[in-house]
């Protein structure tokens, strides 16, 4: 059984929409969110050195989550904590899933760790001495799938496996939809944290000198190009909401936590869109009483398509604005 309490100490916002899920998919997709979490906290831990969390990745890939809990008592955040502690815990729950459950998990979390090793391997260093960027548009590509679009292919075949509804559905498109989702939230989450990222070492930007971009006054100089990835990443979202569209009205619960992300998204593109994303005192965040209006909003209309739609360009015209 997996705690209520870690999954919100994660993720405040992705717990609605695990919460929200029919009761068939909660259970495995918690877990795989978890596992990933988990990995995710391995991978930018600066408790030890980056040599030794390519080994507990790799360990992670094998199906060994046992080594990561010496990384517990050196994280700050007490949920992160809290989730390496429980790896075992985690570890049993995903042993007693239905065979084919597990291994749809077990492959996720294969690709994400995958990605997660390779975002290691590629960039050098861990500051801003020694920032490097990615070489092009498909690098890009490459590891917003790996990290994310991924997530929304396991989505989608949890779907298929659990909700006779779903089965009636095109599942090569959805698939193709659905990894286009992920990519678009992991899309937008890379343009929000730039500035941090830059000071970390890393640019998933594929731009020529990143140094330069780590001093503020130098954004007209990336306007255009990070312009041109917001545009992208609203495209990917809205491959998501045709996702959300195709889904029958009583596959709700399931449209509902598609939707809260893909506006929260719409809503955090529409923010950087006039903010200097160069900025590291400055990090686009939708404030919580927006939130709350979006689940109040989609709540409401959440089985009619004809409601739902005209909320969806509303925000995008915001978004492309």
């Amino acid at each position: 059984m997996i705690s209520d309490a870690l999954l919100r100490g994660v993720s405040r916002s992705f717990y609605l929409s695990l919460r929200v899920l029919p009761v068939e998919l909660r259970e495995p997709v918690s877990l795989a969110y978890l596992l990933a979490r988990a990995s995710d906290t391995v991978a930018d831990t600066q408790a030890v050195a980056r040599a030794r969390r390519l080994e507990l990745l790799r360990s992670m890939k094998e199906g060994d989550f046992r080594p990561v809990s010496e990384l517990a008592e050196g994280q700050s955040l007490p949920a992160e904590r809290l989730l390496l502690e429980s790896l075992d815990a985690c570890a049993a729950v995903l042993q007693a899933l239905p065979s084919a459950d597990r291994d749809l998990v077990r492959s996720l979390l294969g690709t994400i760790v995958s990605g997660q090793i390779e975002d290691l391997e590629r960039f050098p260093g861990e500051s801003p001495a020694e920032l490097a960027a990615l070489p092009d548009d498909a690098a890009l590509d490459r590891y917003a799938y790996l990290v994310a679009g991924c997530v929304g292919e396991f989505w989608t075949r949890m779907c298929a496996a659990h909700l006779p509804a779903f089965q009636a559905l095109d599942q090569a498109e959805m698939l193709r939809l659905g990894a286009r989702l992920g990519k678009g939230l992991q899309l937008v989450n890379i343009l929000r944290d730039l500035a941090a990222d830059l000071r970390l070492g890393r640019c998933y930007l594929p731009v020529r000198e990143p140094r330069r971009f780590l001093d503020p006054a130098r954004f007209p100089e990336l306007r255009q190009t990070y312009g041109r990835w917001l545009d992208e990443a609203v495209g990917h979202l809205d491959a998501g909401w045709e996702y959300v569209r195709r889904l029958p009205p009583g596959l709700w619960r399931v449209r509902l936590a598609c939707v809260w992300p893909i506006w929260i998204g719409l809503a955090t593109v529409a923010l950087l869109r006039r903010a200097n994303p160069l900025d590291p005192a400055r990090r686009a965040m939708v404030p919580q009483w927006r939130v709350n209006l979006f689940l109040a909003q989609s709540l409401l209309c959440v089985r009619s398509q004809r409601l739902l739609d005209p909320a969806y360009r509303s925000l995008r015209g915001r978004a492309l604005t």
